[in-house]
């Protein structure tokens, strides 16, 4: 007679394991997924901060009116990136730390769960012993034998419980960290893009606001005055040279000759 039936129990731990191993999963991939995010938010912020020296370096190169245009829109640019460089502050604390996190927590669970399977495993060797001693020839070492059954089945309800507690905690304190974790995701991009959007509406302004016709009247001055300059400076340089007046040693010479006559 077999005397072993799988328990009800194996069948709790296998879906504890596979809540677990989903746990793992997903928790691992969103937290690659928002670890690369955070990255590449970082190097947006890199090559806008590289657009904003750029546009200022333009800025110094053209007239008085778009120069100041350029400037004032880089400046805006800058403090957008400013607000993006919070962002994968928050983003890199609040999001990716809290998913790394889950790595320690999952590897404890797990611990649980071996150590029930331990448990477990001794309880079913307890049992296969009992099965082939009653198989074997009846005698009073039954009764030790069901003692330590006994013993072990205890053993595994109490373990069992251990873990279902374990289990239990798990996934509650799981759905809250879901629930805090993208919350606070998606909180960190709205404040973000909430800031960016007013920065990028004075931007905008400010590019709209810009009065080229007011520029191309000073290029058109300053045009005019260099070609007035670089034509004075042709004139002068074509004019005859002026008489040389007499000098102090030909006055001399003559004076020299006049008091020679009056002797």
């Amino acid at each position: 007679m077999q005397l072993f039936f799988p328990l009800p129990r194996d069948s709790q731990v296998r879906i504890m394991e596979n809540t677990v191993a989903n746990a793992e999963k997903y928790f691992g991939q969103f937290c690659t997924l928002m670890a690369s995010y955070a990255r590449k938010t970082a190097k947006l912020r890199d090559k806008s901060d590289l657009l904003v020296k750029q546009l200022i370096d333009y800025a110094n190169t053209e007239n008085p009116e778009l120069r100041s245009t350029m400037k004032n829109f880089a400046e805006e640019l800058a403090k957008v990136q400013d607000y993006r460089q919070a962002e994968v502050e928050r983003l890199e604390t609040k999001v990716v730390e809290p998913l790394k996190r889950y790595g320690i927590q999952l590897k404890q669970t797990q611990a649980e769960i071996k150590r029930f399977n331990k448990v477990r495993n001794n309880e079913i060797k307890q049992l296969e012993k009992l099965e082939r001693l009653r198989q074997k020839s009846p005698s009073d070492r039954h009764t030790l034998a069901e003692s330590n059954v006994h013993k072990a089945s205890v053993d595994a309800s109490r373990t069992t419980q251990q873990l279902e507690e374990t289990i239990d905690e798990f996934q509650k304190q799981k759905l809250k960290d879901v629930q805090k974790i993208f919350s606070d995701f998606v909180t960190i991009e709205m404040v973000f893009h909430a800031k960016a959007l007013e920065v990028y509406s004075s931007a905008f302004q400010n590019l709209d606001d810009y009065d080229f016709e007011r520029d191309m009247e000073v290029r058109g001055l300053e045009t005019h005055r260099s070609i007035r300059t670089l034509v004075q400076s042709d004139a002068t340089s074509t004019l005859p040279p002026a008489p040389r007046s007499p000098s102090t040693a030909h006055y001399s010479h003559a004076c020299f000759i006049h008091k020679e006559m009056r002797f």
